[in-house]
């Protein structure tokens, strides 16, 4: 089949259908990290980095001896630095059978508040050889069997976003 071979990724207007427009939301989604469905991942093409939080890792029951070292800070909006605890190589997995991908994505454990579990950067995104469209809230990615695709969750990007004012407000 020509179309396996070379597909073609694109957006259609019945894509944004579901969603309430306007909108000027994130793109916030599931998706399986290990034997976790995880929600409230932030996917995020100005991230030059994959951020598992750690009270997500916790409740994964990951051991921490897995946790490998690293000293390189991250730098926030703000200039802010924040030290990971470390870096883990996890599996995850993303979309519907058999236009599905699992890949190891290598996550910086960070320790502090989030209303999200998880952020998705650039490194998995172009591992992904992914395009993010954020009108559509919606990641469409290159299988062996087509384009997969993976749907952002509105609702979750809502209540992503007043927890992150609700936090700011009682720092």
């Amino acid at each position: 089949m020509a179309w396996i071979d070379n597909p073609i990724i694109e957006f259609l207007e019945e894509d944004a259908r579901r969603l309430h427009h306007p909108h000027d939301d994130a793109l916030v989604v599931s998706i399986r990290v290990g034997d976790y469905n995880t929600h409230q991942v932030l996917v995020d093409s100005g991230s030059s980095a994959n951020i598992l939080y750690y009270l997500a890792f916790q409740q994964m029951r990951i051991d921490k001896e897995r946790l490998v070292p690293t000293n390189a800070p991250l730098v926030g909006f703000g200039g802010a630095r924040v030290y990971p605890l470390g870096v883990v190589t996890l599996p995850i997995m993303v979309g519907d059978y058999p236009q599905q991908i699992t890949k190891d994505v290598i996550f910086l454990i960070v320790d502090c508040l989030s209303a999200y579990n998880a952020i998705l950067g650039r490194p998995t995104l172009n591992s992904w050889k992914a395009v993010t469209l954020t009108y559509h809230l919606m990641i469409k990615f290159l299988t062996d069997y087509g384009v997969g695709e993976l749907q952002g969750d509105q609702v979750a990007a809502h209540e992503c976003y007043i927890a992150m004012l609700e936090m700011d407000n009682h720092l």
